[in-house]
């Protein structure tokens, strides 16, 4: 099979795999489409692998590093799902308590890519919890297909109560002081604008490419925002102007970047649509941001 390049590939390929993704389009729609894109010797099996996750070749903290502590806990949500999962990472050898990150994935659970976030953030100094909203249908089972599958069976106003179920988990923990951000991609950014919305003591928010609260949500945030945009993404970017109205209006902290000519998903280092300059740099800009308000 052809090794293709990101570059060989057609951007119309990444949008269709955002319709893909985001439910637009179904499995068969899909491999349909692709098949237009299946020339000069690159077929539609290709081009699936291609655009496929690649778990096992991209994780940055290995779940046994040495500098981390990182491993499966359970905690309640009753106005959620009851006993939810989540991923408990924090920085070895201290004692001292630490500020607080939950970390909040895409529409497919908790898969390995938003594991290792949560890693990163633990090396970064904080304690994280990465939990699962998949947990009442068994949790991610595997692959993000049935991932996303098995998301769409739940409500997210629902799923958005487990992530506030977790902020109080943190808030409590002996290992945290008590300072608490967000930071969640695509569905998980949708739900650190709502976690902005609905916690009044949270101290700061990292939406990247997420879709944003309604006006009279939006009026209620307390929090400093940093969020994170896709230049190619018209989808959420569309819904920008209007968000920053309101928070113009109501005199609410935030900075918005968009990151030129890369699409949405770009800080997911597990698909092409990753691009490191962009993902490194927005990275940096959350740890940074999260050091300053999360004191």
């Amino acid at each position: 099979m052809k090794q293709l390049k990101k570059e060989e590939i057609n951007q119309e390929v990444f949008d269709l795999y955002d319709d893909y993704a985001h439910n637009k389009i179904d499995r068969r729609q899909f491999v349909e489409k692709l098949s237009l894109y299946a020339i000069g010797g690159i077929t539609v099996s290709s081009l699936l692998s291609f655009m496929s996750p690649n778990y096992v070749d991209s994780l940055l903290v290995k779940p046994e590093d040495e500098r981390i502590e990182s491993g499966y806990i359970t905690y309640n949500s009753p106005k959620g799902g009851g006993t939810i999962k989540g991923l408990l990472s924090t920085p070895s050898n201290t004692n001292k308590k630490l500020p607080g990150i939950v970390v909040v994935h895409e529409n497919r659970g908790l898969n390995p890519y938003i594991e290792d976030v949560g890693r990163r953030a633990a090396l970064d100094g904080f304690i994280s919890l990465a939990p699962d909203a998949l947990t009442p249908l068994g949790g991610y089972p595997g692959n993000d297909d049935d991932g996303r599958a098995l998301q769409r069976q739940r409500d997210r106003n629902d799923m958005l109560e487990d992530f506030i179920a977790a902020f109080d988990y943190l808030k409590s923990h002996e290992r945290c002081d008590g300072n608490i951000g967000v930071v969640g991609f695509c569905f998980g950014g949708w739900i650190a604008n709502m976690m902005a919305v609905k916690i009044a003591n949270l101290k700061a928010s990292v939406p990247f490419y997420g879709g944003q609260p309604t006006a009279d949500e939006a009026a209620q945030i307390k929090a400093p925002l940093l969020l994170q945009y896709a230049g190619l993404d018209t989808r959420v970017n569309e819904g920008w102007p209007a968000y920053e109205a309101i928070l113009k209006e109501n005199n609410l902290e935030y900075t918005a970047y968009f990151y030129p000519n890369v699409n949405h998903g770009f800080h997911n280092n597990t698909t092409p649509r990753f691009d490191k300059e962009a993902a490194d740099l927005a990275w940096e800009r959350t740890i940074s941001f999260f050091k300053e308000k999360l004191k």
